[in-house]
């Protein structure tokens, strides 16, 4: 581990900071007003492995309590976010900094008496920006002393809205990102991406038949919204809402003086964000959409 990850003896106001010496930070606690603070640190530590899963208590929109798992390969160049919401669903988010790729995955329970499947797959691909998340060497040697801590978020990034207008293939998706064939299997014909993202793919030598453009764009773009379709079997516009309720977004960096009196800044934290996103696409029939009626 290099020295600019040293840990420094000052915590930041959220208990984040680095360790050099490989053993976790200590669990602070301080008496403010009467009123104990813990103040548990995450740190980043040495890690042998290439890979690393790091599991993190985190408290939902809704006021549930859910289990987040966390796993960077930092020789795939790559960070994953797993979590069950109270519905049953079960949210997947990759990060792919090799190609600058990022991949929503949602796992969602179907109704049998309604006539749907087990479950419903669905899949969003867009381009990763910088600062998103830190980087997948970082989160692999992230660690936190006390695992039964409930995680809020520093920063309440604001909802983000995409129209997904382009279908993916999936059996030429790996031209995309590796990763998406795996994660993105079940749901088939359910993979969307933005046009403005293809431009950008399609720049870069991306074949144009990974990707087919969707009627909403092409042939019809007057489609109802699927909540004010009554019939189950006609084709609207659905809409799809998550939250990524915490996730290491940024690193923090501190200045140190040394003796001459030059200073020099090194990583000594990290920042936590939470964000939404809200997804719009075509669906060949509400039936692919019923969580609109729910909402």
């Amino acid at each position: 581990m290099s020295a600019d990850l040293d840990f420094t003896k000052d915590f930041s106001s959220t208990g984040f900071g680095f360790e050099s010496s490989g053993m976790f930070a200590t669990c602070i606690s301080a008496a403010s007003v009467g009123v104990l603070t813990r103040l548990c640190a995450l740190v980043l530590v040495v890690s042998v492995g290439l890979g690393s899963e790091l599991r993190v208590r985190v408290r939902l929109s809704d006021g549930l309590v859910t289990d987040e798992v966390l796993e960077a390969d930092s020789e795939r160049n790559t960070i994953s976010l797993e979590f069950k919401q109270g519905d049953g669903t079960l949210i997947t988010f990759v990060a792919d900094f090799k190609q600058d790729v990022k991949i929503f995955r949602a796992l969602i329970l179907g109704e049998l008496e309604r006539g749907q499947n087990q479950y419903q797959a669905l899949c969003f691909v867009s381009r990763l920006s910088r600062n998103e998340i830190i980087p997948s060497e970082s989160m692999a040697r992230l660690r936190q002393k006390n695992p039964q801590a409930i995680r809020l978020a520093e920063e309440r990034r604001g909802l983000e809205q995409l129209t997904m207008s382009v279908a993916v293939n999936l059996s030429q998706a790996s031209q995309l990102s590796s990763h998406i064939h795996n994660m993105c299997s079940e749901a088939r014909e359910a993979i969307y991406t933005r046009e403005v993202d293809v431009k950008h793919w399609l720049d870069k030598g991306v074949a144009g038949s990974v990707f087919e453009v969707l009627p909403q764009t092409s042939e019809a773009p007057n489609f109802q919204a699927c909540h004010s379709t009554r019939d189950m079997w006609q084709p609207c516009l659905c809409t799809y809402s998550l939250r990524l309720e915490w996730y290491p977004c940024l690193l923090k960096y501190c200045r140190n003086r040394d003796s001459t009196g030059k200073t020099s800044s090194y990583k000594c934290g990290i920042k936590s964000c939470s964000k939404g996103y809200h997804f719009t696409y075509y669906v060949s029939q509400k039936q692919l959409c019923l969580w609109e009626e729910e909402s």
